[in-house]
């Protein structure tokens, strides 16, 4: 009798570990099914983006205080003159086209700046397509993938870059609120899908309720 309880323990072991495994392994392939659903998402909600936006790059020629501090004043004195010289009301499209056409004008108003401070670096401005990594811009957040962008370059540009987003305006200089215009913001939705938006102003939400309720809201 102690022979068959045994035996009958065992089995019933091995058929406890056996469907724990298996438990294990529909979980595992579940959550690997839903983190490639997330990732597709994303991929096809920043593509979208790209395609509405055109982002604004300064890279400082180095990580020294000094070369940090003329980015700084580089990034004002070229977002003032785009204020001012930029048609109303531009479009995207609009937008790229004053840019190519005034990129000689941008590296004469950067170089101006950083006479001003008595710096001689060579400025060089271009508007690429480029990868970029994911990048927090105030409350917003632009995940990784290509973009356009206006690329102003200073002296070697090896050291951090500042950025925003040029068209729709998301550009801030104010460092201590942090918080992007909420017009720009407006008019990123307007031509953006639910779900591009959503990725763009709550990226950690965008993720979380796609891994967990897929298209469910």
């Amino acid at each position: 009798m102690k022979k068959r309880y045994s035996v009958r323990k065992k089995k019933e072991a091995v058929c406890l570990a056996a469907a724990l495994l298996s438990a294990a392994v529909l979980t595992g392939f579940l959550l690997v099914q839903r983190g490639m659903l997330v990732e597709a998402r994303t991929a096809a909600a920043q593509q979208e983006l790209a395609g509405e936006v055109l982002r604004f790059h300064v890279l400082a020629d180095s990580d020294g205080a000094a070369d940090q501090r003329r980015k700084l004043e580089v990034r004002e004195a070229l977002l003032a003159y785009m204020e001012e010289q930029m048609p109303a009301g531009a479009g995207l499209e609009q937008t790229k086209d004053w840019v190519r056409a005034h990129l000689k004008d941008l590296e004469e108003k950067a170089r101006e700046r950083l006479e001003q401070d008595g710096c001689e670096d060579p400025v060089e401005a271009e508007l690429v397509k480029d990868y970029f990594p994911e990048k927090s811009y105030g409350d917003v957040t632009f995940p990784a993938g290509e973009y356009t962008a206006l690329r102003v370059r200073i002296g070697d540009a090896r050291g951090h870059n500042w950025w925003c987003c040029l068209y729709p305006s998301l550009c801030f200089t104010d460092a201590v609120t942090a918080r992007v215009p909420e017009e720009g913001k407006r008019q990123l939705g307007r031509v953006l899908s639910e779900d591009g938006y959503e990725m763009v102003t709550a990226y950690s939400d965008f993720r979380i309720r796609w891994f967990f309720f897929g298209d469910r809201r």
